[in-house]
């Protein structure tokens, strides 16, 4: 056998190099790139081996900096959405603080079911210096590391102890990568030592290989079952989630729905499945989904669920259907998520083979025409409540919605909307008209603060690696901005655009509401200097804090919009700024955070104090139990 002497992070990263994803007629790079930030864990590493390839072949692995670990998984994530998981990023980094850095962002890729490669370093496998700076020590247990917390969040993890063991990991973490069941977090522990050591590779391991998508074909008699179920149904509702996405099914659901009649209501991942305007797209369902969703989703007799893992928020916290002989059709890939809700027509099968065997078997299939107009006039009326709410109130402190309806009318079609945390996924799920498959990205699954610039970072060189320079507009509020905002210096460096549209509303205006419907009283949700005398911060005092003047320090164009009557047209003519501009530009806009959006009778299952001494607790507790008491039992 033919080999070549090499070290173990040099033969990764040229293994890493040469593995293609194919889906059909596409065929690309699986890892296009590695993020990574050197200490002594893998400067001598990781660090060196693309130093090397840099100098020698420098298109087989690009390097990219980031300013924090858990932002370059974050990257990775926006990165593979618009690739729709064919492909994300590498991510690289040192022992101990840098590797823990990363832990936020592997638990994001796993709950998210989006792939990232993580290669978090480790301490010495021979021990010989042990313990090493930035090592952590455990009296019973001397082998665990840092990196072992990555093992529950991780959908696969090993550790490289020997050189030879690298052949066997590798292939094995491209698997999983590559696997539309199982993917999510793929973490490869490097110790340092093993990271330098030479070995003799095999070329073999070093030559092009392709992990082809699998696209399981449904079983026939699962879809039978089905096709019965919705054949016997009166009033079926479709609740499609990230997996029609990412199976590329838009086009097959969009047949499928114009031919019965059967409308649609999305997940926080499967906004965009079909335009917003289409007849049978109901927009968001579930707890903050629009009111014609959740009107015909309590009524429905038979929920299609197709690549949806039924989150809490999707569901209502299993209030959002109500009809007592409601029945799931669940169409996954993952059995697990196929089986939920206790159902009994599971369909563990690939979303876009499953909606053309669905169109084949039930072509002469329409929804009755009481049922047709029901979905008509709901849509109809949702979409004028929005008309009214994007329209100008000429208030000094705009609120939220306006910002969004300005936000959305000065964006093209292809335009790319990012969100994860706060007040604004509740806000877009419900009010933003997607135009494009690709077009609607809210993390929301993890809802992590902090995602949002470098998750806008990671979509806009998902769009550019395309070829398209689709704009990427990342909404943020302060809360999340202060979480994590560095990759604007990333974005500078790089000459990478994106626009950032920063809503300043002094706090946290998603959980200050939470906290008012819980009888909290929005304690511990504002940005106020402390009160020393009553021990909170809950005073009228805003912090001097200038959010623009932080931005400008990176090397944005920044645009300040002022308070006054005139702040939605002055966001409008800086949105049209951003647009025509080839540099990344950051809009600040202050807000009103007491002004919500239309109502969409969805609920969220956030338990109320029992006991209190807080009157607003104890009236709180009573709205609770009255919502509670419309719960599913717990089935699947």
């Amino acid at each position: 056998m033919t080999t070549k002497r090499m070290t173990v992070s040099q033969a990764l990263v040229e293994f890493l190099g040469h593995q293609y994803t194919v889906d059909g007629d596409i065929r690309e790079r699986t890892i296009p790139g590695m993020f990574g930030i050197f200490g002594h864990g893998n400067v001598a590493g990781i660090g060196q081996a693309l130093k090397q390839f840099n100098v020698d072949q420098p298109d087989l692995m690009p390097y990219y900096q980031a300013r924090n670990e858990q932002a370059m998984v974050h990257q990775s994530v926006g990165y593979a959405r618009m690739h729709r998981r064919r492909a994300t990023f590498a991510s690289a980094a040192s022992v101990g603080p840098g590797a823990a850095n990363m832990l936020t962002g592997a638990a994001l890729a796993t709950a998210n079911r989006m792939p990232a490669l993580l290669l978090p370093s480790d301490t010495f496998a021979t021990r010989v210096a042990d313990p090493v700076l930035q090592q952590l020590e455990l009296p019973h247990d001397i082998g665990i590391t840092v990196n072992d917390a990555f093992r529950p969040l991780s959908r696969f993890f090993d550790r490289v102890q020997r050189p030879e063991q690298l052949y066997s990991i590798a292939l094995a973490a491209m698997r999983v990568l590559t696997d539309p069941a199982e993917t999510g977090a793929v973490t490869i522990a490097l110790p340092e030592d093993v990271q330098a050591e030479a070995v003799d590779v095999p070329l073999e391991f070093l030559q092009d290989r392709e992990w082809h998508i699998r696209r399981p074909l449904p079983e026939r008699a699962a879809l039978a079952r089905a096709v019965a179920a919705i054949r016997a149904a009166k009033r079926p509702l479709i609740v499609a989630g990230g997996g029609v996405l990412y199976s590329s099914a838009e086009g097959a659901l969009r047949a499928f729905v114009e031919a019965t009649g059967i409308p649609v209501g999305t997940s926080q991942a499967g906004g965009g499945v079909l335009d917003w305007d289409h007849p049978q797209n109901l927009g968001g369902i579930g707890a903050t989904g629009t009111l014609a969703a959740n009107r015909i989703a309590a009524e429905a007799d038979l929920i299609i669920g197709i690549g949806t893992r039924y989150s809490d928020f999707t569901t209502a916290s299993r209030t959002a259907f109500q009809n007592p002989g409601v029945q799931f059709v669940n169409i996954n890939v993952a059995s697990f998520d196929a089986y939920k809700h206790g159902t009994q027509l599971p369909v563990v099968a690939d979303a876009r083979e499953t909606l053309e065997a669905l169109s084949t078997s039930l072509g002469d299939l329409r929804v009755d025409p009481a049922y047709a107009e029901r979905i008509r006039s709901e849509k109809a009326a949702w979409d004028a409540s929005v008309d009214d709410a994007f329209a100008p109130s000429g208030l000094a402190l705009p609120g939220q919605t306006e910002i969004i309806g300005v936000v959305q009318s000065s964006s093209d079609p292809e335009d790319v909307i990012v969100q994860a945390a706060g007040s604004l996924p509740g806000d877009l799920h419900k009010l933003w008209r997607t135009r494009d498959p690709l077009g609607y990205h809210v993390e929301y699954a993890f809802s992590c603060m902090g995602y949002e610039i470098a998750g806008g970072l990671g979509a806009k060189r998902g769009a550019l690696a395309d070829g398209s320079d689709r704009d990427v507009i990342v909404m943020v509020g302060d809360g999340s901005y202060l979480m994590l905002n560095t990759e604007l210096v990333t974005a500078v460096a790089e000459g990478i655009k994106v626009i950032v549209v920063l809503i300043q509303n002094h706090g946290y205006a998603s959980i200050g509401h939470l906290s008012e419907t819980v009888g909290s009283e929005r304690f511990g949700t504002w940005y106020r200097e402390y009160d020393g005398a009553a021990k909170n911060f809950q005073g009228e005092q805003i912090l001097p804090v200038d959010l623009a003047m932080n931005a400008r320090s990176y090397g944005l164009d920044v645009i300040e919009v002022e308070p006054g009557a005139g702040a939605i047209d002055d966001l409008r003519a800086a949105m049209a700024v951003a647009k025509a501009s080839e540099r990344s530009t950051f809009i600040h806009i202050n807000s009103d955070p007491l002004l919500y959006s239309p109502d969409g009778a969805g609920w969220w299952d956030v338990p109320v104090a029992e006991v209190s001494t807080i009157e607003s607790t104890r009236a709180a507790r009573v709205d609770y139990l009255e919502s509670q008491s419309h719960q599913k039992p717990l089935l699947g």
